[in-house]
């Protein structure tokens, strides 16, 4: 087999066990603060646990990107494979909210499997192979984000949220392990250390379609992390038992990876014919009024049938957004680029946790709904009116 196809199928495999590892535990981090005897602003505790990590991970993102440019990809998936191990590993034993905020911020700071995995495919592939490669590689995250909940939700159920937490960290280890003795990066090119920040910001303020779309970026991640903080509190008050509440998540989560895993891939082939911002709009509008429709339904079926549907159209919204940074930058920017989308994900990925955990704990988990629903719908408006003049192509000159 040749170097790059080696790579690529044991990062996918890499990618898939993080992704199923990280979604095995970070959905049932509210139901977690319940077992560790957290009673009170429950909702607000989650909103901080998930907005931590994606803060440190938002501030950190640059610079492990520019230690992976001068001294390889693969030392820096490596060394976030066994910190995430050892975070979650450590996890299992904590016994107050605090430790588990202090782990939540060691791991945003820390790793950065996938986007190492993926920067590592993206250089290490030939030009004509790229395209498919990443498709492949956004495969494996939607299949581990289906597998994860469920297999954490079972875990939970038979045995507990610690057993989960520790054999999420075994999982990663054997992933880590793998790609360290068979994974070969041959394209490194060492350089000077530079802030990659700052010289990043220089290029990114000659782009108006890449500032575009991070910020269209930043408001979607926004608009979806309100919801996932207070989604289990809200599946135990429908599903009406606390000790069935991680399975019963766990299938709720997986519908809308189920979904993404089906119709992604037609989602990107029409894409491909008709223009990503189309795509993109029509993605934004139908998932906003998805979130929207959830609001009537107080029985678990009938809420996940909708969220299935809600994740059909969704799933179109995050590929589309990546498409438009290859077609609104040159080859010798996207490296940077991607990192900046990173940074971008990472900072609404922090601010949606804190909205839905404050408006739930001031309202109803019902308002987040409504919130995460307009904010979609907003997103769609602004993403609409910022470019009402697309290029056949989805492409800017630079």
């Amino acid at each position: 087999m040749e170097t790059w196809k080696r790579n690529l199928w044991l990062l996918w495999v890499g990618c898939f066990v993080t992704s199923a590892s990280f979604t095995m535990v970070v959905p049932f981090l509210p139901l977690f603060l319940i077992h560790i005897g957290v009673n009170e602003n429950l909702e607000m505790w989650s909103g901080l646990l998930f907005s931590s990590s994606f803060l440190a991970g938002a501030i950190s993102a640059p610079f492990w990107g520019a230690m992976g440019d001068k001294y390889g990809r693969k030392p820096m998936i490596v060394r976030a494979g066994l910190v995430i191990c050892a975070i979650y590993i450590l996890t299992a034993f904590v016994t107050s909210p605090y430790q588990l905020l202090a782990l939540r911020i060691a791991q945003g700071l820390l790793t950065g499997f996938i986007p190492g995995s993926i920067a590592l495919v993206g250089t290490n592939t030939p030009e004509n192979k790229v395209g498919y490669a990443l498709s492949m590689m956004s495969t494996a995250t939607a299949t581990g984000g289906i597998m994860g909940p469920l297999l954490g939700g079972i875990i939970s159920k038979l045995l507990d949220n610690r057993v989960a937490f520790a054999s999420a960290g075994v999982l990663v280890l054997m992933a880590t392990l793998l790609i360290l003795i068979w994974v070969k990066e041959e394209k490194i090119v060492a350089g000077k250390l530079r802030p990659p920040f700052f010289g990043s910001l220089k290029l990114l303020a000659r782009n108006r379609a890449l500032m575009t779309v991070l910020l269209l970026t930043l408001l979607t991640q926004l608009s979806v992390m309100t919801i996932e903080p207070v989604l289990p509190l809200y599946i135990v008050e429908i599903g009406g038992s606390v000790k069935d509440a991680s399975l019963l998540a766990g299938i709720v989560f997986s519908v809308v990876g189920v979904a993404s895993l089906i119709f992604a891939p037609r989602w990107g082939r029409l894409g491909d014919k008709i223009g990503f911002r189309k795509i993109l709009l029509v993605g934004l509008l139908v998932g906003g009024l998805g979130n929207l429709a959830q609001i009537p339904f107080h029985d678990i079926w009938g809420f996940s049938i909708v969220r299935f549907i809600y994740g059909a159209f969704f799933c179109a919204v995050f590929p589309a957004l990546n498409a438009l940074i290859v077609r609104t930058t040159p080859s010798d920017f996207r490296g940077q680029a991607f990192g900046l989308n990173q940074t971008a994900n990472q900072l609404g990925g922090m601010l949606g946790p804190l909205v839905g955990g404050v408006i739930s704990g001031v309202f109803s988990i019902h308002s987040v709904f409504w919130v995460t629903g307009l904010l979609l719908i907003s997103t769609m408006g602004l993403a609409y009116l910022l470019d009402k003049k697309p290029s056949s192509q989805d492409s800017v000159a630079t």
